[in-house]
């Protein structure tokens, strides 16, 4: 079985990771984590980073750290997984959603300021895929209307929007280091910021907001930290960060080249202000492929390949299509784009030491299902 994605460990992970062994530095303190919260915030371009223990929880952290509360509302993509809807639930606030645009995959910046109300504190979009958000009129809206923006970079380290890196244009930014991401730490994540007082508060609230003297309490936190031995690894994965994402980009176009002329297929975007870093190589089964995308999928996987479907959108969820809470989002309107992508879109292998050869047999299985 060819995997959809496994980590590519062939740095200094092993030696990172033995050394805190030795050193009995294990869990959340230890000299690797201050390494990789640097090192990652300055590969980001900006000034701090807050490491924590996995992707959902850098969401929550930022939503938290920026002040979102019960009775706020946060615009968001629909087309994403369910982390980011049940970040903003668990402050207490309500997701209002928006339909993604077909060229990027991504929130259609277009449909944000008509969601916009006197409730909404936030705009939280995704960079899908490794493709970035259109980020000018979001920034611009932001302004006009005094509201925060978090980018959700979890799929994106690298990317580029118009030569600025993604998760640096926002007020605070979110990553996953899952084990299927470019950089991983198994399970991690990490949040970054220009502002001093969000990473302070980050700081803080990832570590239950241990007061002076020590067990006092003040604010409500969490216990969301990320061990030395993870950060460990993360350092030497930031150490071929580079060369992680090249593998990507470059596996990508190789895909492309082999797919381009393929009638109903359509091939991941990457629009001329964009450096797409190809987290997962995505395409769209068109009706003219002759077989659906669920068909495609099945058949692979008995032919030895390993694929995975786009997300489901957010208001297509039974969870939140089935349930009257409050908090809730508001399913009931019309999202076309983001219901196609998620009929005929899916994953190809994409892990970085993906060779050739193997990407040759990958193409030459799925074309042989072609009708």
């Amino acid at each position: 079985m060819i995997p959809v994605c496994k980590p590519t460990l062939n740095g200094n992970e092993l030696e990172y990771a033995i050394d805190c062994i030795k050193s009995n530095w294990i869990s959340s303190k230890g000299s690797y984590v201050k390494k990789f919260e640097e090192g990652f915030s300055k590969f980001c371009d900006t000034k701090y980073g807050v490491s924590c223990s996995n992707g959902t929880a850098a969401i929550h952290l930022a939503l938290a750290s920026l002040g979102i509360k019960e009775g706020d509302e946060v615009i968001t993509p629909t087309f994403n997984i369910i982390s980011g809807a049940n970040s903003i639930i668990l402050c207490g606030a309500k997701p209002v959603l928006v339909d993604s645009e077909l060229d990027t995959w991504n929130i259609d910046v277009n449909q944000i300021e008509r969601k916009i109300t006197n409730r909404t504190k936030a705009i939280m979009v995704v960079h899908t895929y490794g493709h970035p958000v259109d980020m000018d009129p979001v920034i611009n809206l932001a302004k006009k209307y005094n509201l925060k923006v978090i980018e959700d970079s979890a799929e994106a380290p690298g990317a580029l929007y118009k030569n600025k890196k993604v998760g640096s244009m926002g007020d605070v930014s979110c990553f996953s280091f899952y084990s299927n991401k470019i950089i991983t730490t198994g399970e991690g994540g990490m949040i970054i910021t220009n502002d001093a007082k969000i990473a302070e508060k980050a700081r803080s609230m990832r570590d239950l907001c241990f007061g002076q003297p020590r067990f006092i309490h003040h604010e409500f936190g969490f216990n969301y930290r990320l061990t030395n031995i993870q950060c460990a690894i993360g350092l030497a994965q930031l150490e071929k960060a580079g060369e992680l994402i090249n593998c990507r980009i470059s596996n990508a176009k190789y895909y492309s080249s082999k797919l381009k002329n393929v009638e109903g297929v359509t091939l991941p975007p990457e629009k001329p202000w964009a450096k797409n870093v190809y987290w997962m190589y995505s395409l769209l089964v068109e009706d003219a492929f002759g077989i659906s995308k669920d068909e495609v999928m099945t058949k692979l996987k008995e032919l030895g390949v390993e694929t995975r479907s786009f997300f489901m959108p957010m208001h297509m969820q039974p969870l939140f299509k089935d349930n009257d809470d409050r908090r809730y989002p508001d399913c009931s309107g019309e999202f076309p784009i983001s219901e196609e992508l998620y009929r005929k879109g899916f994953y190809l292998p994409s892990t970085s030491d993906l060779t050739k050869e193997e990407i040759d047999e990958v193409v030459d299985k799925f074309l042989s299902l072609k009708q």
